[in-house]
């Protein structure tokens, strides 16, 4: 029994100082300073540049030669001489209307005229010798200026039974047949002028001062992604819109390649006016509804780095950079990749060329 109770004192004082030193080393360790490891991210500087003032717009681009071709008289189509999308040159034939009746009056009309002509030359040389009253002569000059006023009237109404084009441009989708019977009003087909097109768009009537003729106008449209044309203001309303407080600017596109009137278009419109501004990347904004920060770059006491959350306001976005009006100073290194692994006290790592 002595000899039980001595073995189970013996095993108490081992576990005990086994138990004293494993705490020792787990209290060690826990009181050591841990710190997660560096995140690695991409930075970029803040630089101070010289930005032109704009204005943003929308539009629709339009032909300066733009018309829904339509007939002024009524009558059943002859003769087609286009197809839909066919390019066409000023004054070239398009359609006949039937025009039997008018031709028939005009061949009518041109008896009576050479008949009146012949009256008149025998009262003209009548009159000279005194053998007719003055009467008969007035008459005759009168007869001869009806026949000629009712012929240029009956020509008038045969020109209008044949529709020409009245500038060059490009058909539209033919929209009458052969046989078919056309009134007035009715839409033949669209004619373009693809040459020349132009911008009508609105603007702030606050900005009216700054608005002139000659501003230059970059335009972007979704059918050529990544490519800007460009434009210069060619007129300015007269009158602001009571309804909607806008005034209405016109521009004309210097080069109209591939460009279809009824696109639709994004437009800046340049001031000319510079201003200085701090630019960051557009991938160091983080967006957020209580404000948008961007994460700048800091040294710690240590010499390490970290990234902090600051508040910004920001200004106009130009293909892929801000503007920064207030919280981000020239030459100071912003976070531009990376800013969804930073987190309150984090180390980091710059690394420009890192893939993240």
């Amino acid at each position: 029994m002595k000899a039980y109770i001595v073995v189970l004192i013996i095993l108490i004082v081992i576990f005990g100082a086994i138990g004293g030193f494993l705490f020792k080393r787990f209290s060690a360790f826990s009181s050591m300073d841990f710190s997660p490891p560096p995140v690695t991210i991409a930075a970029s500087i803040a630089t101070s540049e010289s930005w032109g003032q704009v204005l943003n717009a929308v539009g629709s681009i339009q032909a300066v030669r733009g018309v829904d071709l339509t007939s002024e008289t009524s009558g059943q189509i002859t003769e087609i001489h286009f197809d839909s999308g066919d390019t066409v040159q000023a004054g070239q034939l398009l359609v006949v209307l039937n025009n039997e009746i008018e031709e028939a009056s005009r061949n009518n009309q041109i008896a009576s005229l050479e008949l009146a002509e012949i009256l008149f030359e025998r009262d003209k040389t009548l009159i000279k010798q005194k053998s007719i009253p003055q009467s008969q002569y007035d008459r005759s000059r009168a007869d001869l200026e009806r026949a000629k006023a009712q012929l240029a009237e009956t020509e008038a109404r045969l020109n209008n039974k044949r529709i020409a084009a009245p500038f060059a441009g490009v058909m539209g989708i033919r929209r009458i047949d052969v046989g078919d019977y056309l009134s007035p009003g009715t839409v033949i087909a669209a004619l373009q002028d693809h040459s020349e097109l132009e911008i009508d768009f609105t603007v702030p009537a606050r900005y009216s001062p700054k608005l002139r003729a000659g501003l230059v106008v970059g335009v972007e449209v979704d059918a050529f992604r990544g490519e800007r044309f460009e434009a210069v203001v060619s007129a300015v309303d007269s009158q602001i819109d009571t309804a909607t407080r806008n005034v209405l600017l016109r521009a004309t596109l210097k080069e109209s390649t591939g460009l279809l009137p009824g696109m639709f278009a994004t437009l800046v419109v340049d001031l000319g006016e510079k201003q200085s501004v701090v630019s960051v990347p557009e991938t160091a904004m983080t967006y957020a509804l209580q404000g948008n920060t961007v994460y700048v770059v800091e040294e710690t006491e240590d010499g390490s780095l970290t990234a902090i959350a600051r508040i910004v306001q920001m200004g106009e976005v130009r293909r892929g950079k801000v503007a920064i009006l207030s919280g981000v100073e020239p030459g100071e290194r912003v976070v531009s990749v990376g800013q969804n692994k930073l987190f309150r006290g984090v180390r980091i790592l710059i690394d420009e060329t890192v893939a993240l």
